[in-house]
C-alpha cells in the first residue's frame, strides 16, 4: 500500500537520492531528474552528525558510507598563535544514538557515488542532464516538463533541486535564501596523523578555522569569514587567499598550507538562510532539503535535515493509501519545527561571531539543539 505509484524527483543530491531509495524500494515507480550533466567528481568534505547517520541506516547505505567515511567522537578548541593549543575537548551528543558514531567526515563526491548506487539498484531511474522547467497540475497527477517536452505523468513530484529551486519557484513560493554576512572558504587537503576530529580555532583574522577528517589520508579545511565579493577570483587567487588567510593558525595547519602551496584548490561561497513556512507542498509538488531551508553549517545539520525530511516524507507515502490533507499535516508538524530550530539556531551561532558577542552561550545553543535532534524525527 502507497499513497502514490509513480513520482518525479527534482535533483540528485543527498536529500533527492534519499527519497528515491525509500520509494523505489518500496515498489514505487521513481524518475530523478538532474540539470548537471553528470554526477560530480569534484567536491570537499562534509560533516554528518548522528542522526543523519540513522537516516543512512534507514536507507540500507549505512554500511557503504562507514567504509568510505572517518567517525569520530568529540571535538576539539584550539587557540591561534605559536602552537595552536587545545583549549578544551567537547564531547558530542549522540545524536543518532548509541548506535552510531556522534559524527563522521567523507569526501562529498563518494557519499553521492553510493547514494546514486543505491537508489540504481533499488530501481530508481536517474537522468542526469535533465531540468525540470515546467509542472502542470491536474486533479491527482502533476504533469513534469523540460524545455517544452514532457518527462511524464506523475502521482508527486518532489522538488529537492537546491538552494536555487526550480520547483520552488514554478509553485510559487517566494522565500529564497538570503546571505547571513559570511563566506567561507574550503580545501580538500591530507590528514595529518594528529587529527582524529573535527577542530576549530576562534579568533585571529577570520571568524572561525577548522577542519573536519575525511578518511585515513584525508580531511577538508576551511576559513570561516565576512562575505566578500570573491566569487570571480582565479584558482591561483583563491589559494593565495586562503594560504594568507590561514597564516595565523599554527599546528595541522602547516600541513594544511603546504598542501595548498602543492596545489590543493580552494572554493567559496556564501552562508545563506531561508526557511519556507507551511505548508512545503502546492497540490502534489513539495519542496524539500535546501530548496525548503538552508542554514550556515555552524551546528552541521543541513544534510541532516534534508535526509530527515525525505525519511518522514517517504514514510507517510509508504504508509498511507492516499495523498491527503492529513499526510500534509502529519508530514508539516514533524518537520517545519525540528527545520526552523536547526535555521533559527545555526543563524543565531554565526551572528554572534559577526557580533563579536563574548558573553554568547555558544555551548548551551549547541547542547540544547542537539538534544532536540537525538530524537529521531
Amino acid at each position: 500500500m502507497t499513497a502514490v505509484n509513480k513520482v518525479a524527483i527534482a535533483g540528485a543530491g543527498v536529500t533527492g537520492l534519499a527519497a528515491a531509495i525509500q520509494l523505489a524500494k518500496a515498489g514505487v515507480d521513481v524518475d530523478v531528474f538532474e540539470a548537471k550533466p553528470e554526477l560530480s567528481a569534484l567536491g570537499s568534505g562534509i560533516s554528518l552528525q548522528g542522526n543523519a547517520l540513522r537516516v543512512f541506516d534507514a536507507l540500507g547505505a549505512w554500511d557503504d558510507i562507514r567504509a568510505a567515511g572517518y567517525p569520530f567522537e568529540g571535538l576539539n578548541l584550539r587557540a591561534p598563535g605559536p602552537g595552536a593549543p587545545i583549549v578544551a575537548e567537547l564531547p558530542d551528543v549522540k545524536t543518532g544514538g548509541p548506535d552510531y558514531p556522534a559524527a563522521m567526515g567523507m569526501p562529498r563526491p563518494e557519499l553521492a557515488r553510493i547514494l546514486l548506487d543505491h537508489a540504481q539498484r533499488a530501481g530508481a531511474d536517474v537522468r542526469f542532464g535533465v531540468r525540470v522547467t515546467g509542472v502542470e497540475q491536474h486533479a491527482d497527477t502533476v504533469w513534469v516538463s523540460s524545455d517544452d517536452a514532457v518527462l511524464g505523468t506523475y502521482g508527486l513530484l518532489i522538488g529537492a533541486d537546491g538552494l536555487n529551486s526550480a520547483v520552488r519557484e514554478l509553485i510559487g513560493i517566494e522565500t529564497k535564501p538570503e546571505p547571513t554576512g559570511m563566506g567561507i572558504w574550503r580545501s580538500f587537503v591530507s590528514r595529518p596523523s594528529e587529527v582524529v576530529r573535527s577542530e576549530l580555532y576562534y579568533g585571529g583574522p577570520v571568524y572561525i578555522a577548522g577542519y573536519t577528517p575525511t578518511g585515513e589520508d584525508t580531511m577538508y579545511a576551511f576559513l570561516v569569514e565576512k562575505a566578500q565579493h570573491r566569487f570571480s577570483v582565479s584558482d591561483e587567487e583563491a589559494t593565495r587567499i586562503m594560504l594568507e588567510e590561514s597564516r595565523a593558525y599554527d599546528g595541522p595547519w602547516n600541513a594544511i598550507r603546504a598542501d595548498l602551496e602543492n596545489g590543493a584548490h580552494a572554493n567559496y561561497t556564501w552562508f545563506t538562510k531561508h526557511l519556507v513556512s507551511e505548508p512545503w507542498n502546492r497540490g502534489r509538488v513539495v519542496i524539500l532539503g535546501d530548496a525548503a531551508h538552508s542554514c550556515p553549517p555552524t551546528i552541521a545539520q543541513g544534510a541532516a535535515q534534508g535526509l530527515e525530511d525525505a525519511l518522514v516524507l517517504t514514510e507517510l507515502l509508504t504508509g498511507r493509501d492516499a495523498v491527503e490533507a492529513s499526510l500534509w499535516d502529519e508530514f508539516h508538524a514533524r518537520r517545519l519545527p525540528r527545520a526552523k530550530a536547526v535555521v533559527e539556531a545555526s543563524v543565531q551561532l554565526g551572528q554572534w561571531q559577526i557580533d563579536g558577542d563574548r558573553d554568547a552561550d555558544a555551548g548551551g545553543l549547541i547542547f540544547g539543539i542537539a538534544q532536540q535532534m537525538a530524537q529521531p524525527a
